[in-house]
């Protein structure tokens, strides 16, 4: 078997990419003084990204992958209602329901390798 350390870096490399959003707005309320709100992100992108580290493919190689990218998604969805609630109100009254429509090309792997997995042919 091949080790395919470009793949098992691009899983990794990919999702640290993915909560990087998470980790600079968290930077930021840091710096802006909101302490918990910082602190929670920080908490949250790492939660997160220790999700990825433990549902890695390789480790569970029969597993698909929409099974393996479940936690690391929610942990990436909730830092939206995160930001809002650290924003504030008066920033959240300035969106509306068609702005979740740029949510649909993050989810789109679920729909091209979900129902993979890192063996090829032998899924369950």
């Amino acid at each position: 078997m091949s080790i395919r350390r470009g793949e098992q870096l691009g899983w990794l490399f990919g999702w640290a990419g993915g909560f990087l959003w998470i980790v600079a707005l968290a930077l930021l309320f840091l710096w802006r003084g909101q302490g918990l709100v910082g602190l929670l992100g920080l908490a949250l992108a790492g939660l997160g990204y220790a999700a990825v580290v433990f549902f890695r493919p390789w480790r569970s190689p029969r597993t698909r992958y929409w099974r393996l990218m479940l936690l690391p998604y929610v942990a990436m969805l909730g830092g939206v209602p995160w930001a809002i609630w650290g924003f504030g109100p008066d920033q959240a009254e300035s969106l509306n329901a068609w702005q979740a429509l740029i949510i649909l090309p993050v989810l789109s792997p679920f729909i091209s390798i979900g129902w993979r997995c890192w063996q090829v042919g032998d899924c369950r």
